[in-house]
């Protein structure tokens, strides 16, 4: 590169820099992520495995009073740590047994205006952009083959999605919300002589 004027950069070495510029930019303009301390963390799991309890008995399973968990959850809430709360529903009670993940395969990026329409069916709990050979995955609850095979339909329908894959769950072992806690060592997995 050149120490003279930006016109005598190459058009790459220019848009480098801009690139460079803009993602600092970025990164200061970043929100602060909310500092998270251990109390915090217990309310945080407390509330995951029961939303519905008061804030007296949460302060009693967390060691603090009322007021001092009111305040900590509406600082979560307003930070973005609590995103709302929700009941847990049970598919299978409400005729919806069939669990499946689909990946969706698409020419190009595959979120895309049609693609996004889909959200629109309560069979669909989740939809994530994802890397590797899929471009979306969906997860979703159905009441039968059939009407995963309705749903498959109008991925299809979509224009540029070129195949999709889908995988059934047969018995789920885990099914959680995200989790408060953090694991600060992993254990070592490796095999003992």
């Amino acid at each position: 590169m050149k120490n003279a004027s930006i016109g005598d950069y190459s058009s790459t070495e220019r848009g480098i820099c801009r690139m460079r510029k803009n993602t600092e930019d970025l990164r200061q303009r970043r929100a602060q992520q909310p500092v998270i301390d251990v109390f915090d963390r217990r309310i945080l799991a407390a509330l995951a495995a029961d939303s519905s309890q008061s804030f007296a008995r949460l302060g009693e399973a967390v060691g603090l009073s009322a007021p001092a968990v009111h305040e900590r959850v509406r600082r979560l809430k307003q930070s973005g740590a609590i995103k709302g709360v929700h009941a847990a529903l049970d598919g299978a009670a409400l005729g919806k047994p069939l669990l499946a993940f689909v990946h969706v395969e698409a020419a190009g990026w595959g979120k895309s205006e049609r693609l996004m329409q889909v959200l629109r069916f309560p069979e669909v709990e989740e939809m994530h952009s994802v890397a590797g050979d899929a471009s979306v995955l969906f997860k979703v609850r159905t009441a039968s083959p059939q009407a995963l095979e309705a749903f498959l339909a109008q991925i299809h329908a979509v224009p540029g999605v070129t195949g999709t894959r889908s995988y059934i769950a047969l018995s789920t072992y885990l099914e959680r919300p995200v989790q408060a806690g953090v694991t600060e060592s992993w254990p070592d997995l490796r095999p003992q002589d």
